[in-house]
């Protein structure tokens, strides 16, 4: 890669690549005694987006500076750190419903959404896989949600390790009541990382030394809300070092800058946490054998263009993988889509993979990412592109509980969006708060709103957004001739083809979809995506979406289940 990395230690023409494990070579049958099969540990954070200090490029100033994350830093030197790596669904339930199927979102029926997503139990979940092959399994917080049953491809809560407490998944706000008690800052965040390396350890310890294993660590903190200033109380992450880093579709304003170093404090947490998590591996003689992987269910919540939209903000997550039969000290640039891993982790414990996975291992490219990166043009299983999409987020987001239907194909230099029903408004309806429900935040001529707890009702006016600091900004000063071109990138209807040029534009602000000059890329991508779609069985492109646009799919939250 032309871009330089400021952790990478060394070129990666220097590097040694092992071989891989002899379990990982073979997927017909089990491939070795269960203590010789590496272990998993599963670190997947919920809305953590692609920030974090590993990411930090020389020369390029961006979010990834001011990120504090030293564990994770300290722990790319061992492992493999994919720069290219995107979810298939930019929401949480259907996010997950594809990573623990190995297959599009799309595939998934009814788990294809977020509200009112029931878990099909047809479908296989690798965890499950592993435990029924001789895996011992575990999990601390969440792994499938919201949906019926809750972490229902985890067993629900049968293999649930968090007796020692979940106070981490509100650590801002847990952390400075303790300190408003009296506590003092270190003991405070001790006590709620006590309770994250409790759980493990009482996992380890119910585990047998003979019989590998499978913990899926699942913190829900980077999910709002959390506590204003707390990314500068709890961590010294000053918001003023975020002057001149943001992307370019967010006002460069104190109060947005506040919010991103909060952001950015929760997944400081994270590190913290990964670092107890290590530790015990370590201490355990566990780590050498384990095959960790780090990574998040989509962009950060309550930023315009982040969760919930298929621009590269929302879609692109961190990924890095470590252990037996994983480079170490190096970085690819090679397309990942995170439904991959389901094949890849069966692959590497030498369980077979179902055919009905559309997921595509990525071993190889784990054990030699410099050879794996030689594609064959012809051939949709080496990643020339990922596809992403969504379709229902928040039930009464839109009038008659519609979705609003996306997908998405990404190359390395292109991003092409397809908006089916680009009548509708992508994060929601906009309702005027605390006043007329048929009012258009539109409207030039509504006023204003009143900053008093605005940041509270956000949730009830373009519900697809998470309410917070930033969306509470971009609403109050919509009408101002300097904001509204923020606001209306964030909430304002959208064209049905989108395309971006995404190494001249990164932040995705120029859509090239009507330009002349681009028309060859556009039908080019454009062809290719809906070949997919259709290849994929997607019932997006059945029937005009029936499947998604009518009950069950579109109706009301049923209540009390």
């Amino acid at each position: 890669m032309s871009l330089r990395f400021k952790w990478l230690l060394k070129p990666a023409s220097a590097l040694v690549c092992f071989a891989l494990c002899d379990a990982a070579l073979h997927t017909s049958s089990r491939a070795a005694e269960p203590q010789t099969r590496p272990n998993i540990l599963f670190f997947f954070a919920d809305d953590w987006g692609k920030l974090a200090s590993f990411y930090a490029v020389n020369d390029h100033p961006s979010i990834h500076d001011v990120a504090r994350t030293p564990n994770l830093q300290e722990h790319a030197k061992s492992s493999l750190i994919f720069t290219n790596a995107f979810v298939n669904a930019p929401s949480c339930t259907p996010c997950r419903s594809s990573l623990l199927s190995g297959q599009h979102f799309w595939r998934t029926g009814s788990a294809s959404i977020l509200s009112g997503a029931i878990w099909n139990q047809q479908l296989d979940g690798w965890p499950l896989m592993l435990h029924d092959d001789g895996y011992y399994i575990g999990k601390s917080y969440k792994v499938w949600s919201p949906g019926r049953p809750a972490d229902a491809p985890f067993g629900n809560q049968r293999y649930a390790y968090q007796q020692a407490g979940s106070d981490f998944n509100r650590f801002s706000q847990v952390a400075t009541r303790l300190i408003e008690s009296g506590s003092d800052l270190d003991a405070a965040k001790a006590k709620l990382l006590d309770q994250v390396e409790a759980n493990f350890d009482q996992f380890l310890n119910n585990c047998p030394d003979d019989q590998p294993f499978c913990y899926w660590f699942g913190p829900t903190n980077t999910h709002r809300k959390w506590t204003k200033g707390s990314g500068k109380a709890l961590w010294g992450i000053d918001p003023a070092e975020l002057v001149g880093k943001l992307p370019k579709f967010l006002p460069d304003v104190a109060e947005i800058r506040e919010d991103m170093a909060d952001y950015l404090g929760e997944i400081a947490a994270l590190d913290a946490a990964f670092g107890r998590l290590k530790s015990r591996l370590h201490v355990s003689g566990r780590l050498e054998n384990t095959l960790i992987f780090i990574s998040g269910d989509h962009g950060p919540p309550g930023f315009g263009r982040g969760k919930c939209n298929l621009y590269d903000f929302g879609t692109m997550v961190p990924l890095m993988i470590s252990g037996p039969g994983v480079v170490a000290n190096q970085v690819t640039d090679r397309l990942v889509s995170l439904p991959d891993l389901a094949p890849t982790i069966l692959k590497a414990v030498g369980i077979s993979v179902p055919a009905n996975m559309t997921g595509n291992p990525i071993n190889e490219v784990m054990a030699d990412p410099q050879a794996a990166a030689i594609v064959n043009a012809n051939d949709v299983s080496v990643h020339r592109f990922v596809l992403a999409g969504r379709e229902r987020h928040v039930a009464q987001a839109r009038a008659g509980y519609l979705p609003y239907p996306q997908r998405s194909l990404r190359t390395k230099d292109y991003l092409l969006i397809r908006n089916f029903k680009p009548d509708r408004y992508p994060m929601g309806d906009p309702i005027q708060l605390n006043e007329d429900p048929n009012v258009d935040l539109f409207d030039s001529n509504t006023p204003a709103l009143s900053q008093d707890n605005l940041v509270e009702e956000t949730y009830t006016t373009l519900p697809d957004e998470d309410a917070g600091p930033t969306k509470a900004w971009l609403i109050q000063h919509r009408n101002e001739s300097a904001y509204r071109k923020f606001y209306e990138l964030a909430y304002g209807k959208r064209a049905e083809i989108e395309l971006y040029d995404v190494k001249a534009d990164p932040d995705q602000i120029n859509n090239l979809a009507e330009d002349p000059n681009w028309q060859t890329i556009r039908q080019e991508l454009l062809v290719t995506m809906m070949s997919e779609l259709d290849r994929t069985n997607d019932p997006r492109v059945v029937d005009d979406g029936a499947f998604f646009e009518t009950p069950p799919m579109s109706s009301p939250l049923e209540k009390n289940k």
